[in-house]
C-alpha cells in the first residue's frame, strides 16, 4: 500500500492509542503527565517513520512508550514512594546498555517473533489480546467467540511453548517443533525460514 506517512500513522499508530492509555494509566505513577507522555510516543514514532516506518507499528509503539518512560526515570534518578506500577513492569535499565547486549536483545526479538507467528492461529489471537492488548478473560472470550475456559487454555498453551522455545535450552528445539507442527496441523499455513 502506497499511503501518506500521515494515512499510515493515522491506521498504524493512533488506532492503538486507548490501548497505550490504558499501558501508561498502569505503570506510570503521575496522572498528569500521561498526556505528555503520549505526545510525545507520538512524536518520537512519526520522527522514525520518516526516515524507515518500522515492519510492527504497534511493538514498535509500546517499545517506544517504555523507552520514553526509562529516560524520564533515568533523568529523574529518583522515584516517587507514590508510584502506582511496578517499575520493573517498565524493564528500566539505570545502566546504559552496551551494543552487545541491545544486538542480542534484537535477535531474541526476532526469535521471539519467529515463534510467535509460527503459533496456530487460534493460540496466537488469544494470547496477543490477553497479554498484549491486556484484554480481561471474558473480554478475549466475547470478541472471538470462546469459552473463557478455552481461552484460559489457549494462553496457558502459547506461554509455555514460547517459554520453552525461548528458555528451554534442549527443549527448546521440541516446543519449536511443537509450535511447528501445531501450526501445520491447524492450517496455519507455510511456515517461516530463517
Amino acid at each position: 500500500m502506497d499511503d501518506t506517512l500521515e494515512e499510515w500513522f493515522i491506521r498504524e499508530v493512533i488506532a492503538h492509542e486507548a490501548a497505550l492509555m490504558r499501558y501508561f494509566t498502569r505503570v506510570w505513577p503521575r496522572d498528569a503527565e500521561i498526556q505528555d507522555l503520549r505526545q510525545e510516543v507520538y512524536v518520537r514514532v512519526f520522527e522514525a517513520a520518516k526516515r524507515a516506518r518500522p515492519l510492527m507499528p504497534k511493538s514498535f509503539l509500546f517499545t517506544t512508550a517504555r523507552n520514553l518512560m526509562a529516560d524520564r526515570l533515568r533523568r529523574e534518578r529518583i522515584v516517587s514512594i507514590e508510584s502506582r506500577g511496578d517499575v520493573d513492569a517498565l524493564n528500566v535499565l539505570v545502566d546504559e546498555v552496551s551494543p552487545e547486549q541491545r544486538a542480542s536483545a534484537h535477535q531474541e526479538l526476532a526469535h521471539l517473533s519467529r515463534v510467535f507467528n509460527l503459533l496456530p492461529s487460534k493460540c496466537r489471537d488469544v494470547l496477543w489480546l490477553r497479554k498484549v492488548e491486556d484484554l480481561s478473560q471474558r473480554e478475549v472470550a466475547n470478541r472471538l467467540g470462546l469459552h473463557e475456559k478455552a481461552v484460559e487454555k489457549q494462553v496457558a498453551r502459547g506461554v509455555r511453548l514460547l517459554a520453552a522455545a525461548l528458555f528451554g535450552g534442549a527443549q527448546a528445539t521440541d516446543a519449536e517443533h511443537e509450535v511447528k507442527t501445531s501450526a501445520r496441523d491447524s492450517g496455519h499455513g507455510k511456515q517461516h525460514r530463517d
